[in-house]
This record gives C-alpha cells, structure tokens and sequence, in this order.
C-alpha cells in the first residue's frame, strides 16, 4: 500500500473509530468490547483498504462489519454462558449517571433489532433506508421496529424529563 493510502486510512480511521466505537458500546454495554469490535473492523478494511476506500461511504463498510462482529460475539458469549451459568442472573453495574443508566437500562430491555435501530437511526444518525439495508430487512420493518422500540422506551422512561431523556 502507498504512503497516500496509509495517510488516507489513518484519517478515515481517525474520523470514524469513536463514533462507531460509541454506538456499539449502546448496543454491547460494554465499552472494551465495543473497542474491540470496531478495532477488529478496521483492520480488515486496512487490509481491503484499496477497494474499501473507493466505496462511496467507507465508513458504511466498517460500521456494517463491526455490527456484524459485535452480534456474532454477542450470541457465542450469550450460548457461553447459557451452558456454563444456567440459573445465574447477570447484575448490572451503575453507569456514570442514573439518567444515563435508566436509558442504557431500557435500551437493554428491547429486543435485539429494536436496540439495533435506535442506536443506528438516533445515534449514528442513519436514514432508515440505510438501517434497512445494513440489518438485511425491509424498510418498513426498521419503521416498525422504531415505533415499537420509542414505544416501550417512552413508557419505561417516563419518569425522565423530556429535556433529561435528550440530555442523555
């Protein structure tokens, strides 16, 4: 790979890494894995990266891969511990904040696709279009997975303040 296309990675990577990071630490709850997962992601598109970076959104490749690993990572931690701790309830640990904690609490409450279209749509603010082709789903499917998902979240958080829920 040219020195350009190291320049080019490394900006593209600089530019992207936090922000998908961020959006899969909603969806993990686990900021270290989340980490990882994207770390992961990126140096396969690093090793892809002369054709990656022709893509129109390279970052849309990453993210789609990260979200890929991190699901896949999920459902083997999640038979994992069905084998070896069946009857064992996971506690959960308080975030920085209660109002923080009460909407990372509620995010994890919803099913898996309804978390995974919230995090995209309102964190990574993606059109539903783009969510739909990323989930491999239909578009009004995603649509329904928003509403049933704002739903249940508005109900679970209702004790929030609207300006506290935005805050967060």
């Amino acid at each position: 790979m040219p020195v350009d296309g190291h320049r080019d990675f490394a900006e593209f990577y600089g530019a992207s890494f936090h922000k998908l990071a961020g959006a899969l630490y909603v969806y993990t709850g686990d900021l270290a894995e989340a980490q990882d997962v994207v770390q992961e992601a990126m140096i396969r598109a690093l090793a892809r990266w002369s054709t990656v970076s022709t893509y129109e959104e390279p970052a849309a490749w990453v993210r789609r891969v990260a979200w890929n690993l991190a699901t896949s990572r999920w459902r083997r931690l999640r038979r994992g511990l069905e084998l070896t701790a069946r009857g064992h309830t996971e506690q959960h640990e308080p975030g920085p904040g209660p109002d923080r904690v009460a909407v990372v609490a509620a995010l994890a409450q919803l099913p898996v696709r309804q978390r995974q279209a919230v995090i995209l749509h309102y964190l990574e603010d993606l059109p539903v279009a783009e969510i739909a082709e990323i989930v491999g789903a239909a578009e009004g499917t995603v649509k329904s997975w928003l509403h049933r998902a704002r739903t249940a979240l508005a109900e679970r958080l209702s004790d929030l303040a609207p300006e506290e829920v935005d805050r967060v």
